[in-house]
C-alpha cells in the first residue's frame, strides 16, 4: 500500500513539475504547431473558449495576410500560377488555427471566406463550360450500339436453333 501511495506521488509531482511555468487551459488547445498555445490563450482571453467568434477573429488574420498578397501580386489572377502559392497559404492558415482550437475543417465559416473571396478576386475570370463532344466522338458513340445489335440477334438465333440441325 506504501509502494502505490510513493507511486502516485511520484506520478503526480511529475505531472505538476511538467506544467510548471504554463497557463492551464480550462479547455483542450491542439498542440499542431507553435502558434497554437498563443491562438488559445487568445480565445481564453477574449472569447472564455474556442468559440466560432474567435475562430472567425483569428481567420481575419488569415485573410488579412490573402489580401496583402494578392495587392502585390497585381498581375492577372486569373492564372492560377500567379495565385496558388497565396491560396495554398491561406488555406494552411485556416486550417491550421481550426485544428488548434479542436474546430473542425473545412467549417462553415472557412467555406464562407473562400465564397467571399472567390467573389472578389476571381468573379471575372472565365469558367471553362462544358461542350459537346466533336461529331467524331458521337458517331463512334452512336454507331457502335446500332452495328451490334442485328449481328447480337443472329448469334441469339443461331444459338437457339435445335440441337439437330434440322430447323
Amino acid at each position: 500500500m506504501k509502494r502505490a501511495l510513493g507511486f502516485i506521488g511520484v506520478f503526480l509531482s511529475f505531472l505538476y513539475d511538467a506544467s510548471a511555468g504554463e497557463d492551464i487551459l480550462p479547455f483542450d488547445c491542439g498542440n499542431n504547431s507553435h502558434n497554437c498555445k498563443n491562438f488559445c490563450h487568445l480565445c481564453y482571453e477574449f472569447y472564455q473558449g474556442p468559440t466560432m467568434d474567435c475562430l472567425s477573429g483569428l481567420l481575419n488574420l488569415c485573410l488579412h495576410t490573402f489580401d496583402v498578397e494578392m495587392a502585390q501580386n497585381s498581375t492577372n489572377w486569373c492564372i492560377w500560377g500567379n495565385v496558388s502559392g497565396s491560396y495554398s497559404n491561406l488555406s494552411l492558415c485556416t486550417e491550421e488555427i481550426s485544428d488548434c482550437l479542436l474546430i473542425p475543417w473545412p467549417n462553415p465559416l472557412v467555406e464562407q471566406i473562400f465564397v467571399d473571396i472567390h467573389t472578389k478576386f476571381f468573379k471575372d475570370c472565365p469558367t471553362e463550360e462544358l461542350s459537346d463532344p466533336p461529331p467524331v466522338i458521337i458517331f463512334a458513340l452512336v454507331i457502335t450500339p446500332i452495328c451490334l445489335i442485328p449481328v447480337m440477334v443472329s448469334l441469339v438465333v443461331l444459338k437457339t436453333k435445335n440441337g439437330d440441325g434440322s430447323t
